[in-house]
C-alpha cells in the first residue's frame, strides 16, 4: 500500500492517539513508540516499538529499520543527540531537531526565551543541589516555583512558600524528574490574573494562530481549559508577537504549544511545547481542524488556514483517576454525554493502567459562552466514574 507519508511517533499516550487519527485520515503510516504496551497510540498505529526513548541505541535502531519521513516527538524524554544525528542525515524531525533539544530541558528554551530573544520572562534560576536552590531564594524571592527542567504534566512542581519548604520542593522535585539531568529550576512566582496557551501553527506559508485558550492548573498540570481565552487586544498581540519569534528561532512546521501568564496588560512567557499540547484537547470540539489536524497539516506540507474558525465557546474538563490499578472499567458515559445545556463529547484515553491523578479521559463542551462551556464540561467529567473491579 502506497502511503502519503512514514510517520515515527516517539510517545504514544492521548495527544499521540489524536495526533495518530488525524494523520491516517491525511493517508499516513504510524509507527507508535512508548517505554511500554498498550499505550493509547499504539492502540491505533499501524505498527510499534516498546522501548526507553532515552536509550540512544534503541531510538537509533527504531529509526534505522522502520526509514521514516518524519520524526514526531510527542514526549520530553527523548535521547535528542540521535534526533540531531538523523536529521542531519536527511530525516526530518518536526518541528526540529533543535526545537526538541531546546525544549526537552526547561532552563534552555527558558534561556532562549530571555536571554537571546528578550522575551519577559519571570525571575529565574537554576539549582544542581539543595543548596544551591537556597541561595537561589534570594534572588527570585517568596513565594517561588520550583520544578525540574526535565517533566511533563507538572510532575515534580511546587509552591515554596517559606524558606524552610525549599528542602521538600527540592526532593519533590528530583524524584519526579524525567531523564537524568538532576537540575531544577526555581522562579519568581508571578501573581498573574490568568494564563494562556496560545497554539502557533508554523507552516509552508508562514505562522498562524488559534484563538487563545486560558487553562486551570492544579499540582503543576492542568484540570480544564476553555477557548476562546477573554484578553485585550494589546495583550493577544503581544502574545502572538512572542509566539512568533520563538517559533521562528526553534524553526521547523508543526504546532507549538506556546504558554503566558497575563497581568493586567502585562504578557509573561511560561513555557514552549513544540507539539500538541493538553490544554488545546479542547480544540477537539472548539474547531473545525484540531491542533492534531492542523499539526499534521503543517508537518505534511499541506493548506494550513491563516483564520481558525470557531465552532463557539467551548471547555475542557479533565477525568482523573484516584489509586493505582490495572483491573478496572467507566460507567456513566451515556449520563455524561447527555448532560444538558449544550453540545457534549467525551474522550476516553484507553491507558491500561490508572494512578493517583493520571488523566483517564476528558469531557468536552460547547455552548453558549465560556462560562457555561465550563460548567457543562465539569459537570459532564463529574459524572464519568472510573469503577476498580
Amino acid at each position: 500500500m502506497a502511503f502519503t507519508a512514514k510517520i515515527l511517533l516517539l510517545g504514544s499516550g492521548e495527544l499521540g492517539r489524536e495526533f495518530v487519527i488525524s494523520a491516517k485520515r491525511l493517508g499516513c503510516q504510524v509507527i507508535a513508540c512508548d517505554s511500554y504496551a498498550g499505550a493509547p497510540a499504539m492502540q491505533l498505529a499501524d505498527r510499534f516499538e516498546i522501548f526507553s526513548m532515552l536509550d540512544g541505541e534503541l531510538l537509533r535502531a527504531a529509526i534505522d529499520k522502520h526509514k521514516p519521513d518524519f520524526v514526531v516527538p510527542e514526549v520530553e524524554a527523548i535521547r535528542t543527540s540521535v534526533l540531531a544525528d538523523v536529521e542531519a542525515e536527511g530525516v526530518r524531525v518536526v518541528p526540529s531537531a533543535r526545537a526538541a533539544q531546546l525544549t526537552m530541558n526547561r532552563d534552555r528554551i527558558r534561556d532562549v526565551a530571555a536571554t537571546e530573544l528578550g522575551l519577559r520572562t519571570s525571575t529565574y534560576r537554576y539549582a544542581e543541589s539543595l543548596e544551591e536552590a537556597r541561595t537561589a531564594l534570594a534572588d527570585t524571592g517568596l513565594p517561588c516555583v520550583v520544578k525540574p527542567v526535565m517533566s511533563s504534566s507538572g510532575k515534580g512542581q511546587s509552591t515554596v512558600k517559606t524558606a524552610e519548604d525549599i528542602e521538600r520542593a527540592w526532593d519533590y522535585a528530583v524524584s519526579n524528574m524525567r531523564g537524568d539531568r538532576r537540575r531544577v529550576i526555581v522562579e519568581a512566582f508571578i501573581d498573574f490574573d490568568y494564563e494562556i496557551t496560545l497554539l502557533t501553527i508554523r507552516h509552508k506559508d508562514g505562522v498562524s494562530f488559534c484563538p487563545p485558550i486560558g487553562h486551570r492548573q492544579e499540582r503543576g498540570d492542568y484540570q480544564e481549559s476553555w477557548q476562546p481565552a477573554a484578553m485585550s487586544a494589546k495583550a493577544l498581540a503581544d502574545a502572538q508577537d512572542m509566539a512568533r519569534k520563538v517559533v521562528d528561532d526553534l524553526g521547523g512546521h508543526g504546532i507549538f504549544g506556546v504558554e503566558f501568564f497575563v497581568r493586567g496588560e502585562e504578557v509573561i512567557f511560561s513555557e514552549l511545547s513544540p507539539r500538541p499540547h493538553d490544554t488545546g484537547m479542547v480544540t477537539l470540539i472548539s474547531q473545525n481542524l484540531s491542533e492534531f489536524d492542523l499539526h499534521a497539516r503543517a508537518i505534511l506540507g499541506l493548506h494550513v488556514p491563516d483564520q481558525m474558525r470557531l465552532n463557539g465557546p467551548s471547555a475542557s474538563a479533565v477525568i482523573l483517576a484516584d489509586r493505582n490499578s490495572e483491573n478496572f472499567h467507566f460507567e456513566g458515559q451515556a449520563e455524561a454525554l447527555a448532560t444538558r445545556g449544550g453540545e457534549i463529547d467525551l474522550r476516553i484515553f484507553a491507558k491500561p493502567t490508572t494512578r493517583p491523578y493520571r488523566r483517564m479521559g476528558v469531557a468536552l463542551a460547547l455552548a453558549n459562552d465560556t462560562d457555561s462551556a465550563r460548567k457543562l464540561a465539569a459537570e459532564a467529567a463529574s459524572k464519568v466514574r472510573i469503577v476498580y473491579d
